[in-house]
């Protein structure tokens, strides 16, 4: 065994602050704590060391928020809010608009009809929340998700996409099991005409038996027809969302990058979200359901035939140069991804006739990388002319021309435009592993760049949001099933 280091961690039953040690043997990264009343808890925190410590380089810490909400008084993770502690800021915003849903999913951890109570932000606390993260400083909340329970039930929905954006968040995506989406054409078009950006469709895998399992019944033709429904409606930016589970569609993870490329003209990311092990699961169940970021990139370069590599694979947290270098160039604060190196994985690839081409390919990115760090440096010290020298020069680093031509207008403008134009050209492979109490490190919380927004004012990282205090929020803003009933005049059908 060889320890690694020691963090903080908490007890999967009482949820208790304890100190843990992440430690590695035989190539595997471990987590290891002890409860005084709940006794020893051991993980897999990352399947191969040698990954795990490849990454670290790209580690970046971000300044946080110069306005948290909350104060520190019982430390993390019990101040969320956010609170002074947290090193990161707000790069994907979320609000809840409901926790029903017309799916019973056994993965899933937001629903009214397990809970006994409806949480169903009206309007008004929407747009404050909206107005709330907008007042981040320095760098307001630019792009959000609507998320739930399933948001499409929400009838209002269109005119919430239309207030964020008024409100001036540029990227406004709905997260949604596509059920509504496939069956209304003329709903796909009211999204698309209020200004939605991206649909982040749940998408477990290819084949029935999958779905059956993740979400309780067959959705493999109700996803083909969401999409085509986006391609009819004129939406042309799809994330399908997998959550990967070892032995149920860890087998389908290159039939899931294939249906990507086959529909490249609407699909922009597969983002795959390792599955996080919630309630009293024994340690032999545990280990039989866990996969890692490691596994998965493994399992994508086996199952593409090689086409991507485990080496083409970055942390979240390598782009932090660019937005640090044209930010210094430009004087203005840039939204930056300083979320823990371990928190999640990508690459990019082009689809060209037919087959996959990581961005590797064409590009050196950690000398480009480099590079975009001389520029920021150079730019701090005041050197304007010589930081967009260094910019120029970055370009030599990239050898396909089409490349360099949807990168410079990002690095020139820093726009969203220019950043939305360079997506519509490649497809992302991305995961992101979201923890659950059993592998928690509250490093990697206060890293967090993906925020829940409450009606009570708070901003709370992803992961103690649904590892410690969605129930509490939700319970104490919602109201009960038949109260909410009555009040709509609804069936039950209704909450689902």
């Amino acid at each position: 065994m060889k320890e690694i280091k020691w963090t903080k961690s908490i007890c999967p039953e009482c949820l208790k602050v304890l100190d843990a040690l992440i430690f590695e043997e035989n190539n595997v990264v471990y987590i290891r704590k002890e409860c005084p009343e709940h006794g020893a808890f051991q993980d897999i925190y990352w399947s191969d060391y040698e990954i795990y410590e490849r990454v670290k380089k790209f580690d970046y810490i971000g300044s946080g928020l110069e306005n948290p909400r909350t104060l520190t008084k019982n430390g993390c993770p019990y101040d969320c809010g956010i609170c002074p502690q947290h090193k990161s800021h707000t790069v994907l915003a979320i609000i809840d608009v409901t926790n029903r849903c017309n799916l019973r999913c056994p993965v899933c951890f937001a629903t009214a009809g397990t809970t006994g109570y409806v949480y169903e932000p009206t309007k008004e606390e929407i747009r404050s929340m909206l107005i709330n993260l907008r007042s981040n400083r320095p760098v307001p909340a630019d792009a959000l998700q609507f998320s739930g329970g399933e948001p499409t039930i929400r009838k209002d929905l269109p005119e919430l996409i239309r207030m964020a954006k008024d409100l001036g968040f540029k990227h406004v995506e709905v997260n949604t099991n596509g059920l509504r989406m496939a069956s209304d054409l003329d709903f796909c078009r009211a999204l698309e005409e209020a200004g939605v950006s991206t649909i982040y469709l749940q998408f477990d895998g290819v084949t029935p038996e999958v779905y059956k399992f993740t979400r309780g019944v067959n959705l493999v033709e109700i996803k083909k027809r969401v999409i085509e429904n986006c391609r009819k409606a004129g939406i042309d930016s799809v994330v399908l969302v997998c959550t990967l589970i070892k032995g149920v569609n860890d087998k389908e993870v290159g039939d899931i990058i294939k249906f990507a490329v086959q529909n490249f003209d609407v699909v922009r990311c597969v983002n795959f979200q390792p599955v996080s092990l919630c309630g009293r699961i024994p340690a032999e169940e545990r280990m039989n359901m866990r996969i890692t970021i490691p596994d998965w990139m493994k399992l994508v370069e086996e199952q593409t035939d090689g086409q991507i590599k485990v080496s083409d694979f970055y942390p979240v947290p390598t782009v932090v140069p660019v937005s640090r270098a044209v930010g210094a160039i430009k004087n203005k604060h840039y939204v930056e991804f300083t979320a823990h190196p371990h928190c999640g994985m990508a690459t990019y690839v082009f689809v060209e006739n037919g087959r996959i081409i990581p961005i590797t390919k064409y590009a050196n990115v950690d000398k480009f990388m480099d590079s975009m760090r001389k520029v920021y440096e150079e730019a701090e010290k005041g050197h304007g002319t010589r930081a967009k020298m260094h910019l120029l020069g970055a370009l030599r680093h990239v050898k396909f021309t089409m490349l360099r031509r949807y990168i410079w207008p990002v690095l020139k403008t820093g726009s969203y435009k220019a950043l939305g134009d360079l997506h519509r050209r490649i497809l992302m492979i991305s995961a992101m592993h979201f923890m659950d109490p059993y592998n928690f490190d509250l490093e990697r919380v206060q890293r967090c760049v993906i925020h829940y927004a409450t009606p009570d004012g708070r901003i709370i990282p992803f992961c103690t949001m649904n590892s410690i205090h969605r129930p509490i929020i939700e319970k104490a803003l919602g109201i009960p099933i038949e109260e909410w009933m009555a009040k709509h005049r609804v069936d039950v059908s209704a909450i689902a």
